[in-house]
Order: C-alpha cells, then structure tokens, then sequence
C-alpha cells in the first residue's frame, strides 16, 4: 500500500462526465490498495468567469481591499470541485470526503492572488485516510493568519498538490494535465517536439520559470525542497487503463541524472510570451542606484526577471529589466511617477512586444560552446537579441515576440531535439 497525492486539472474536471471519468480513475486507484489524496482544480474557466464578474464592478485599483475580495470571490470555483468530485467517489462506492484549504490547515502568508503557502497541518487528512476514506483537498488556496481566505496564483493547485504530498509524507505525486507529459518544447509551436519520459529536477526547475506551462514554479520548488517523487501525465487516456502501465506513463522528475540525461547538451526549449522591458535612460552610474530603482519595485510586489546595466558614458548608464506583462503597467507608472525623478533618469521607456526563448539543459555544464551556437542560430534567421541572461544550465534570450515561433523551431531542430536518444 502506497500513500499517493493525485492532482486535476480544470480540463480534466471540465464537465459531470469528466468528474465521473476521474472518479473512476481515483477508485482504481484505491481499489488496488493506495491511500488516495485528491487535488482537483476549478472547472475549466470557471475561475475566469468567476473574476469576470468581479472585474465588471471593482474600480480600476489593486487595492488591498479589493484583492482580499477577489481571492474570496475566486477559491470559490476549487469549492465547488472538491464537493463534486466527493459526491462522484461516493457514487462509485467509495467513501469520500471533501475538504477547503483553510478546513486542513493551509496557511499561508497575506499576498492576496499570489499568497506561498507556509505551513499544513496534516492530522485530519491521516485520520481520514486511516479510517479508509479518499480526501478531496481544494487547490489554488489557503488562509492566512487573520482568517482570510488567500490563492496561490494561477497554477496554484499544482502547488498546493505537492505541499500536500510532502506534508503528508505520499510516496509519489501524480499530476494529471491534458498532455501526456514534458516536451522538449510545445508541440503546438513545434509538431515534432518529443516527448521525455525523465527530466531533472533541475532542468524541471528551468523550464517552469522560463515559461513551460506544464507545471507552476513554485511546484516544483516544492517537489525538489521536501523531495517529492514528482510524474506528469495525461487525464484523458481511459479510466480504465492498467494501474502498472498507468504508473509508469507520463514523464518522471528525477532526482538523479542518468547516463541517457547526459547525452542531450540540451533537453528542451522553453518560451514565455508574457514579458515586458522597462528602461531608465541616463540614470546616474553610481553605487546603489540598482537598489534605489529595484527596491521600490520590489516593495510594489513587482517581480523582476532579466536586469541589463549598459557600459557607462559620461558618467550615466541605461538601465533595462524585464517584468510579467501583467505588471507592466503598474511598472512603468512607479518608475515615471516615482522612480525616475529619485534617481534623475532622463527618460523611461518601455516595450510590452517582447518575449523570452531559452534552452535547458544539464548536458550544458560540461559542453562549450552552446550558448553560440544558439545566437548562431537566431542570426541566421534574422533575429535580433536585445538581452540575454545564463545560468548553469540555460541561457535565455529576450526578441521580439513577431519572432518567437521561428526562433523556437529554429532552436529545436539545431539541437537535434527532435531526434530519439538512444539508450
């Protein structure tokens, strides 16, 4: 017997048919022995509508006030998920019993639609799995220490899946998504994308914060931080698949780098289209001005992503970083209104038609030469780079987004992703 997290998304809970289908699926699944934790997500766009109708009466602000509210008004879609999702176990003969974020103990910091869970307490989840029930936990929320119900972000409930897994000690989390596991790129942009049967915590890590939407940084965060044994896979293959073969699908997060990992340079091409760079022009190039402009952006909950400092001339330098369009305009309007005149910037400027490629891979670490053969790359299709940021085991450019696609096909065949690696 197995203590197992199983994680849907909202496509997966998208109808009563749907629901009925994943209900089957968790049945098999504790029929065959496991205890079985169920983190399901809202239905598919029912939080969109939910903060369609907030957004149609909240004033134009971002007022505290108003962000309590939304995260009210938004955790009640997992609510409602949970409750079907129970009543659907029940119906197979299982017994079920649903539960909020807050009813199990989630708390998490006050930073309304983007809180970070800090701790779970997890003593009603084991009593109820002891007494041979299925817990059905809500994702995407907590609450914070004043009792206010808080969310996690989008993507939240793959956060919430895996802080629950490693609260509870599962012996592997199961994320099911409507693709059948990580490719090297996204298929829709690449048809020839393959897909991985393992990837490296590390190379996971990259590509989450890079813009692969598989799965939500902070989830794999928390999967390499408490070592959760962490798989990817489809929602839409039969219920009724066989439980080993099931078991074995999708693509593994490995904590260990096997020989095969080694042989890919690079195991995959991650892109993020939801980008904007902001520029202070002839800013004083002095010690501390990268505090002085960074720090009241970060004070604003703004995050911050690729940061260049030109060369100084005459005693000024330009200073460029990149934020989630999503904040772009409450960027710009701290730095021109506030910012700027601090630290005497002759201009601010932006661009929100920007975007980010990258290439991941642990095999970057003991290849030279990668990092040139990927501006190679894009200079042979025309494409200017305007940033470009590494780490150990990526490099990432900023373009203009009209380029993204042809950079990331030209990328994803100059690295041979779409060739099997042989064992």
């Amino acid at each position: 017997m197995a203590l197992i997290v199983h994680k849907y998304g909202g496509t997966s809970m998208g109808s009563t048919d749907r629901i009925r289908n994943v209900a089957k699926r968790v049945a098999k699944w504790a029929r065959a022995g496991h205890q079985m934790v169920v983190v399901p997500s809202a239905m598919s766009g029912e939080t969109n509508r939910l903060l369609g109708l907030a957004k149609d009466l909240s004033p134009a602000s971002s007022s505290p006030a108003l962000m309590r509210e939304l995260d009210m008004i938004a955790s009640t879609g997992e609510q409602v998920a949970v409750g079907l999702l129970a009543i659907a176990l029940q119906a197979e003969g299982m017994e079920a019993v649903s539960y909020t974020g807050w009813q199990v103990g989630v708390a998490t910091d006050n930073s309304y639609t983007k809180a970070r869970i800090e701790s779970i307490d997890d003593a009603k989840v084991k009593a109820d799995l002891d007494a041979g029930k299925v817990v059905v936990i809500t994702g995407f929320q907590g609450v914070d220490e004043d009792r206010n119900i808080t969310t996690l972000g989008r993507g939240g409930s793959d956060t919430s899946a895996v802080a629950i897994a490693a609260a509870i000690k599962a012996s592997e989390c199961l994320i099911y998504t409507d693709v059948d596991g990580v490719y090297t790129t996204d298929p829709r942009v690449v048809p020839e994308a393959r897909r991985m049967t393992t990837i490296s915590f590390e190379e996971m890590l990259e590509m989450a914060s890079l813009g692969s939407k598989v799965l939500q940084i902070r989830s794999v965060e928390f999967a390499g931080k408490y070592r959760v044994p962490l798989r990817v896979l489809s929602s839409f293959t039969p219920w009724d698949i066989d439980i080993n073969e099931e078991a074995k699908s999708g693509t593994l997060i490995t904590f260990e780098e096997d020989e095969n990992m080694e042989q890919a340079v690079v195991s995959g091409i991650a892109f993020n289209r939801d980008e904007a760079k902001v520029t202070l022009l002839g800013v004083p190039d002095k010690p501390g001005i990268a505090f002085q402009i960074l720090g009241p952006v970060a004070d604003a909950n703004i995050d911050v992503d690729v940061i260049i400092q030109n060369v100084s001339q005459d005693g000024k330098t330009d200073f460029s970083f990149t934020v989630h369009r999503n904040d772009y305009q409450r960027a710009m309007e701290l730095l021109e209104k506030t910012v700027g005149p601090a630290v005497q910037a002759a201009k601010v400027v932006g661009d929100q038609r920007i975007c980010k490629v990258s290439i991941v891979g642990i095999g970057m670490r003991s290849h030279v030469g990668v990092a040139s053969k990927m501006f190679r790359s894009l200079s042979e299709e025309g494409i200017n780079i305007q940033m470009i940021t590494t780490s150990e085991i990526k490099t990432s450019v900023v373009i203009d987004e009209k380029y993204m696609e042809l950079a990331v096909r030209a990328l994803h065949r100059a690295f041979d992703l779409d060739q099997e690696i042989e064992a």
